[in-house]
C-alpha cells in the first residue's frame, strides 16, 4: 500500500514538472514578446510618455490658517513681553487632534499608475520564478566532465534569480513612498504655514512618478534580456551535456 502511494506521488511530480516545463517554454516562445509588445505600447500612452511633472501634483487638504498677531502695548513691562515672545519661540507646532477639512488624499494621479504597474511586477515576479524552477529542474546530475553546458544553466539561472530579486524590491519601493508621503504630510498638519513642507510633497510625489516610469522600463527591459538571454543558449540549457560525450573519454 505504501509503495503504491508512493508511486502515486512519484507520478504527480513528474506530471508537475512536465507541465511546468511545458509552461515555461510556451512563455519563452509567445508570452515574452507578447509582454514585451505590450509594455512598449503602455510606455508610449499619454500616462507615461511626454507627461509634464506638475501634471501629478495635487492640492492638499490643509488650509493655512490665519495669522495670530499679538500686539504688544509700549507701557507693557518688558518682563512680560519677553514671556509672550520666549513662549512663541517655544511652541513644537501645532497639535492636531483632527483635520478641519477632512482627512488627506492619497494622489490620485500615481494611485492610478501604481494601479497599472502592480500587476506587471507581480507577473515578473511569477514569470521569473517559473524560468528559475524550469532551469533548475533542467541540471543534470553532478559529475565529472562536460560542464560547459552546466555552467551556462547555472549563469542563467543567477540572472533569473538577480531579476526575481529586483522585481520584489519594487514593490518595497511603492511601500516606502507611501510611508515618506504620510510623514511629509502630517509635517504639514503640523506646521501648515511652513511652505516647505508643502513643497517637499509636490517633489516626492513627482520623484514617485518618474520611478514608476522607471520600475516599467526596467521590468521591459528585464523581459527583453531575459528572452535574448534564454534563446541564445537555449539548446546547452535543455542538453547541457551532448550525448556523444562519453566517446571523448
Amino acid at each position: 500500500m505504501a509503495e503504491t502511494t508512493a508511486q502515486k506521488y512519484a507520478l504527480q511530480v513528474k506530471e508537475y514538472k512536465d507541465t511546468l516545463k511545458t509552461k515555461a517554454e510556451q512563455l519563452l516562445i509567445k508570452g515574452f514578446p507578447e509582454k514585451i509588445v505590450k509594455l512598449n505600447e503602455l510606455l508610449e500612452t499619454p500616462l507615461f510618455c511626454n507627461r509634464k511633472l506638475s501634471d501629478v501634483h495635487q492640492t492638499l487638504n490643509i488650509p493655512i490658517p490665519s495669522a495670530i498677531v499679538i500686539n504688544h502695548s509700549e507701557e507693557e513691562p518688558a518682563r512680560k513681553k519677553a514671556k509672550v515672545e520666549n513662549s512663541i519661540e517655544e511652541e513644537s507646532g501645532t497639535k492636531v487632534m483632527a483635520l478641519p477639512s477632512g482627512p488627506v488624499p492619497c494622489n490620485t494621479s500615481l494611485c492610478e499608475l501604481i494601479y497599472i504597474v502592480k500587476p506587471y511586477i507581480r507577473q515578473l515576479l511569477e514569470d521569473s520564478n517559473l524560468l528559475k524552477m524550469w532551469i533548475s529542474i533542467l541540471i543534470p546530475k553532478i559529475e565529472d566532465g562536460n560542464n560547459f553546458g552546466v555552467s551556462i544553466q547555472e549563469d542563467t539561472l543567477a540572472e533569473i534569480q538577480s531579476v526575481e530579486s529586483e522585481a520584489a524590491s519594487f514593490f518595497d519601493q511603492i511601500s516606502r513612498y507611501f510611508m515618506s508621503r504620510g510623514k511629509i504630510i502630517s509635517k504639514v498638519a503640523k506646521y501648515p504655514h511652513i511652505i516647505d513642507y508643502r513643497r517637499a510633497v509636490q517633489d516626492l510625489d513627482e520623484k514617485e512618478y518618474i520611478s514608476l516610469w522607471l520600475v516599467l522600463c526596467e521590468i521591459r527591459n528585464r523581459y527583453c534580456s531575459l528572452h535574448d538571454l534564454v534563446i541564445k543558449n537555449i539548446e546547452k540549457i535543455k542538453l547541457p551535456r551532448s550525448s556523444n560525450a562519453q566517446s571523448l573519454y
